[in-house]
């Protein structure tokens, strides 16, 4: 018997990976992991478990027109009670986690180490108790140890192991830096709750333009990870904009997986005057309309509020719309702060 992952997404942000055998049927499996999922007949007739498979491939059974259309069927809705899978999948629920008896998941785990990479960033890693299933770019909340504190950070790793990185930056004064840099030891003890965003990786069928400012290439490096296991017929082109040729952490790694996915372009941009670079200035400097590839693109941008400001004002003078535009900004608190 073949098992497989389903990640749910909850309107409210919060996603659960649940497991589902290859003859299960979605809301069967759901039920057995304790998240009721919107159900009234479970027999294909009253449409109230329809949800939009974004990612997967799978097998409806019987439904009638009243629950569900051909055309919508055609477009990625299922019904949940009449879903078999046949592949991993990504479900988007038209419902709050809290309607589903469901919240995000707390996991225990313990510091493996913090790793200086520049004077601005910190590389945490942590031991989990048990893997944590989350999509490509979303992210936890993190506790403080000796604090009463979480702060908010997206995985810079891969989904679905024992291991998990972080790539914070280091604000002087902050609860978190503060910790990482004077008090941090191997084996303090963590818990990481989630996962949840609506920021994260969509199956990639068209040219990826990817956006990254500071410490907002952590979600990047997590993508960067799934597409080095699955590939990607379309090309990825990924700017890498940081004030100092310091702040370029985590390089050779975003670089040696480019190499292996073989067709991703990095290319990175510095703001400060006094530091020699090819590409000088901000995002919205060498991005262009050639990138953009007349609209027919997946934009994913992730930085601080001002950079997704002028990225969107950029977007509307050069005249393109891409085919999707998913961001997140994040603020100088430590703290997440809006996902689109």
């Amino acid at each position: 018997m073949t098992t497989y992952n389903i990640a749910l997404n909850f309107e409210d942000g919060v996603t659960r990976v649940i497991q589902c055998d290859d003859d299960e049927k979605v809301t069967d499996a759901a039920f057995r992991q304790k998240i009721n999922l919107p159900m009234d007949c479970r027999d294909g007739v009253c449409g109230t478990c329809k949800c939009f498979a974004e990612k997967g491939a799978y097998e409806l059974e019987f439904y009638m027109d009243e629950s569900m259309s051909d055309e919508e069927a055609e477009q990625g809705y299922v019904l949940t009670c009449q879903m078999i899978p046949e592949s991993d999948c990504v479900l988007r629920v038209p419902a709050s986690s809290a309607v589903c008896k469901t919240a995000p998941e707390a996991i225990d785990g313990a510091v493996l180490g913090v790793d200086r990479l520049s004077g601005t960033s910190f590389g945490l890693r942590v031991r989990l108790s048990k893997p944590m299933g989350f999509l490509p770019g979303q992210y936890v909340n993190v506790t403080v140890p000796g604090t009463g504190a979480h702060r908010s950070y997206s995985f810079s790793s891969a989904p679905g192991t024992d291991e998990a990185t972080f790539l914070i930056r280091n604000l002087p004064g902050g609860v978190m830096s503060s910790y990482l840099g004077d008090r941090a030891q191997p084996g303090d003890a963590v818990t990481l709750t989630g996962p949840m965003g609506a920021f994260y990786l969509r199956p990639i069928e068209r040219p990826q333009l990817w956006l990254a400012g500071g410490t907002g290439l952590a979600p990047f490096l997590s993508m960067l990870e799934q597409v080095t296991k699955q590939g990607s017929d379309h090309p990825i082109t990924l700017y890498y904009a940081v004030t100092r040729a310091a702040d370029l952490v985590e390089l050779d790694r975003v670089n040696a997986m480019a190499e292996k996915i073989g067709n991703v372009t990095v290319i990175t941009i510095l703001a400060a005057e006094d530091d020699a670079h090819d590409r000088k200035g901000f995002v919205t400097d060498h991005v262009t309309a050639e990138d953009l590839n007349d609209g027919d693109c997946d934009v994913y941008l992730c930085g601080p509020p001002p950079m997704v400001d002028a990225v969107r004002v950029h977007f509307a003078k050069l005249g393109v719309e891409p085919a999707n535009f998913h961001y997140e900004k994040f603020n100088p608190t430590e703290e997440k702060a809006e996902a689109a």
